[in-house]
């Protein structure tokens, strides 16, 4: 039986600022879960770290003049601060540099050397003249040989997701300097033997299909890993940054980011657990046991990593490591049907997304929206059709016209008086329901059928209201009048409760035009008929300005403009 909760999102890599299809493709999904099992009383440990090593890391600190210790410091800081400003609640927020990771990262090279499953080889690698340097693997842009997709990666094409040997590739280049004055010279480097770990990672994937818990893209990719072979894989990259190699005669290497980087939950994990020592021990997530349930968020294009190499790194090393019960994985978001690019102006970034409209906007729309059977295409004409009508229209509306009547007819409290008709049991029944859907669809991790019900939930009170028109009844039936608006009250307090996984900083503002705290947004786990009575007459309120402010056809003209859509934007 489940009793905790390790939750943990795709590691954004420390390269710039990511864009919205990073947020709704591991992050956001991670948070909104995560604030939902809270809210529900459940114990939860949401970790997520920066991706720090690598060549990217490398290169983008030499174009700032800065080392990539430097480089990383300020981008861990600046991405912490976006995910802080969208509301993206870490419980811890580490990083793959860390002391920590390097000290488990050796540690899982060293207990694979003593199982058999690491071995050292004389390799082929790609030497690029022009920029005087080993090209690790994603550093080699070709041809894929394969789907004949042009700007496959040495590692592995994004088309159709094969993983791929730079040297397989039809017209090597480099990505760096895109010359293709390559040389192929050996080097020695540690390789990761997955064909003796493949009947147990298969074993593994064929419980995880039976339990029903990953979604069919997931079993998918990691089946056709598993049917086209495992093959050993190199872990190790002739770098400076990076982890380093704790083998004989390979000190001079580090890992490759793909080995030490999922490791880095594990070492995030050990990172929130050194800070309170006494009452922390990270082993109390990461050792397999019935009572943690492990879910995971991530895109597509990660998937095989955390399906087969990270899972058979745990198995290889003989420990008893907690592996993911449940792994969410996403499709793409493209900007107008293209790819967000920040070289070609393409396309809304977190950074500037934050700056047009609070988290709020964003977070509906792409929950709303998220690519989880297919790929999503953001347009700035969806985002403004989408807040106008579904947090404008529906929800801003409800919350401000039952705050302004009660206010109009009985001042600045819960008003007294009458009780609950047909009309009442007829909006309890169908809440009941609608609640009930929600909080099953958010269950199982899908997302844009739990925001078509939370719509729902909004327009059943909107329904309520037109239907028993309280304008009309303060006037024929002072009482009437009052047991309307007084469910009106309740519905906002509702709201507060089921939106704040979605919505978290207009919920605060409901929870305060309400006079609560923010412990009483707890999930709702009564009857209707009993949740919708719990504000008592007499109790303090207050009106509040608009959750929601209309988006104007002009302003988004501006959006287009500054951003690029459509054919503008393809160019």
């Amino acid at each position: 039986m489940t009793k905790k909760y390790l939750v943990t999102s795709a590691l954004p890599y420390i390269n710039g600022v990511k864009h919205l299809g990073n947020l709704v493709g591991s992050m956001l999904p991670a948070d909104v879960y995560a604030r939902y099992l809270r809210q529900k009383g459940e114990e939860v440990l949401y970790i997520c770290a920066t991706d720090e090593h690598g060549t990217p890391a490398e290169i983008a600190a030499a174009e700032e003049k800065m080392t990539p210790r430097e480089y990383c410091d300020k981008y861990h800081q600046i991405q912490k601060d976006i995910y802080d400003g969208f509301g993206i609640r870490f419980d811890y927020f580490g990083r793959t540099s860390s002391e920590q990771n390097t000290v488990l990262t050796q540690h899982f090279c060293e207990k694979l050397v003593e199982n058999g499953f690491i071995e050292k080889r004389m390799t082929k690698q790609v030497y690029s003249h022009a920029d005087g340097r080993f090209l690790p693997d994603r550093y080699v842009e070709g041809t894929c040989p394969h789907c004949g997709y042009e700007k496959a990666r040495g590692d592995q094409c994004d088309k159709c997701t094969t993983l791929l040997d730079p040297t397989e590739l039809i017209h090597p280049r480099s990505a760096i300097s895109g010359s293709e004055d390559l040389e192929v010279k050996e080097s020695a480097h540690l390789f990761l033997l997955l064909p003796k770990l493949e009947k147990e990672v298969t074993a593994w994937i064929d419980e995880k299909e039976k339990e029903g818990l990953w979604p069919a893209q997931v079993v998918s990719i990691a089946r056709k890993w598993i049917k086209e072979g495992l093959r050993e894989r190199g872990i190790t990259r002739d770098l400076k940054w990076g982890v380093p190699v704790n083998y004989p005669g390979l000190e001079d290497k580090v890992f490759y980011v793909w080995f030490d980087a999922p490791i880095g939950y594990i070492a995030a994990t050990k990172q929130w657990a050194d800070e309170d020592p006494a009452h922390r021990d990270y082993m109390d997530w990461w050792t397999e046991s019935p009572e943690t349930k492990y879910v995971e968020f991530m895109a597509k294009d990660n998937v095989a990593f955390h399906t087969i190499y990270f899972p058979a790194t745990l198995m290889g090393s003989g420990e008893n490591w907690k592996k993911v019960d449940v792994l969410k994985g996403f499709n793409w978001l493209n900007y107008y049907g293209g790819k967000f690019s920040t070289s070609q102006h393409r396309g809304i970034f977190a950074d500037q997304a934050l700056e047009e409209f609070d988290a709020d906007y964003w977070r509906y729309w792409l929950m709303a929206n998220a690519p989880e059977s297919d790929d999503v295409s953001f347009s700035i004409e969806s985002f403004v059709a989408t807040v106008n009508k579904d947090l404008n229209d529906v929800l801003g509306n409800f919350i401000n016209r039952v705050l302004k009547m009660t206010a109009k007819s009985f001042g600045d409290e819960v008003p007294s008086g009458g009780s609950f008709g047909p009309e009442e049991e007829r909006l309890f029944q169908e809440l009941d329901g609608l609640l009930k859907n929600y909080s099953e669809a958010l269950d199982k991790l899908e997302f844009r059928k739990a925001l078509g019900f939370l719509r729902e939930l909004w327009v059943a009170g909107n329904n309520y209201i037109a239907r028993t028109e309280p304008w009309k009844a303060v006037k024929e039936d002072k009482d009437r009048g009052a047991v309307i608006l007084r469910t009106g009250l309740n519905l906002i307090r509702l709201y507060a409760a089921v939106s704040k996984p979605v919505i978290p900083g207009a919920c605060e503002k409901m929870a305060t035009a309400l006079n609560l705290s923010p412990e009483e947004e707890a999930w709702p786990d009564k009857p209707m008929k009993e949740y919708l009575a719990q504000l008592p007459a007499g109790h303090a309120i207050h009106n509040i300005d608009p959750l929601f402010s209309k988006i104007s056809d002009e302003r988004a003209e501006e959006l287009k403009a500054r951003y690029g859509a459509g054919e503008e934007g393809e160019k």
